[in-house]
């Protein structure tokens, strides 16, 4: 008998566009001769699911159901394509947590940490196997100094909204008249803006998954930016801003020492499914430097962890249910 699941899609950030993309190629890639699959759009206003003849069906949130045409749906799982708020913070899998409806991502706690950069780069500071940025974390709340701020960094810096994703609201600075202009930009995002010093050298990223209890690094890509200073939501998404190349043109020493800290930092920070870590390697010392950590990463066909699967020689449709399959033999 198929099982329902549940395709959550959407969100209540600015990544709701590439959200979309991302469960787009899930449902694409999921055996529809093993699950029937309802998308589930989720917004500030609603969670509505659309039926083939075109009508809004709103989720009823007490269950998370459906009833469509007399018959209540529940669902066996929900595959978790959302990035940002609520699908990635911790949020939905708290939710979900408290349905006893078993989900792909991480759980509620480890997303919430690592949703916030700030918090999860002293977690990661602590395991003390990679380099982490000197930064400072400013809140909207609260009064600062640009004085204070560069007394304790030195310039150029980066400034990040601290949870937010797809590089919305953030900026490079390479000048003391462009700090404060930065920082009212990441507000906008955000309630906290985290700044950090910039690391000189080669960006990496690298999927790491545990099926079946089997851990599972990909192959690394490396980001290199044409067109502007860094891989902002504009270089991320424009075609022919950025060259993604994967496997990345590193020395075996390099992407070995890539993979296994991230499967370290995978197991040190409790990670669950598929995420996707991303790294500075610096110039002339060849040390990594860790980035942030993404636990619902692009699915899109476009997007990286995608290009690792196929170079990794994975089939999509079996990693996505596979994915299902693992959840759905925790909870029996």
């Amino acid at each position: 008998m198929k099982k329902n699941i549940a395709l959550l899609a959407g969100g209540y950030s600015g990544e709701y566009v590439i959200s979309m993309k991302t469960a787009h190629t899930i449902e694409q890639n999921l055996p529809q001769e093993l699950y029937d699959i309802y998308k589930i759009v989720i917004t500030k206003e609603s969670w509505w699911h659309e039926t083939a003849d075109g009508k809004k069906i709103e989720v009823d949130k007490n269950d998370f159901s459906l009833t469509i045409d007399g018959n209540k749906i529940k669902f066996e799982a929900a595959f978790i394509a959302m990035h940002g708020t609520p699908g990635e913070d911790g949020r939905m899998q708290g939710y979900l947590d408290m349905l006893s409806i078993p989900y792909t991502t991480c759980n509620a706690i480890v997303s919430a940490l690592t949703f916030n950069k700030s918090y999860c780069n002293k977690v990661v500071k602590d395991a003390n196997i990679v380099g982490i940025s000197n930064s400072v974390l400013i809140f909207k709340d609260q009064p600062y100094s640009i004085g204070s701020i560069l007394e304790q960094l030195k310039m150029p810096l980066f400034v990040k909204p601290n949870e937010s994703g797809s590089s919305l609201g953030v900026s490079k600075v390479m000048s003391v008249q462009d700090l404060l202009p930065a920082i009212e930009k990441a507000f906008t995002e955000d309630n906290q803006v985290l700044i950090e010093e910039f690391i000189e050298g080669r960006e990496l990223t690298i999927g790491v998954y545990n099926l079946k209890g089997r851990l599972q690094a990909l192959p690394a890509t490396e980001i290199i930016v044409n067109k502007s200073d860094f891989f902002d939501y504009e270089a991320k998404y424009t075609p022919g801003m950025t060259k993604e190349i994967t496997p990345a043109a590193i020395d075996v020493s390099v992407s070995e020492q890539l993979a296994s800290k991230a499967q370290y930092l995978y197991r040190y920070l409790n990670c669950r499914g598929v995420v996707r870590m991303d790294f500075i390697l610096q110039k002339n010392t060849n040390k990594l430097y860790f980035l942030e950590v993404n636990t619902m990463p692009g699915q899109s066909e476009a997007s990286i962890v995608p290009q690792q699967l196929r170079c990794a020689g994975i089939d999509p449709k079996e990693f996505y249910g596979s994915m299902l399959e693992d959840i759905l033999s925790q909870r029996s």
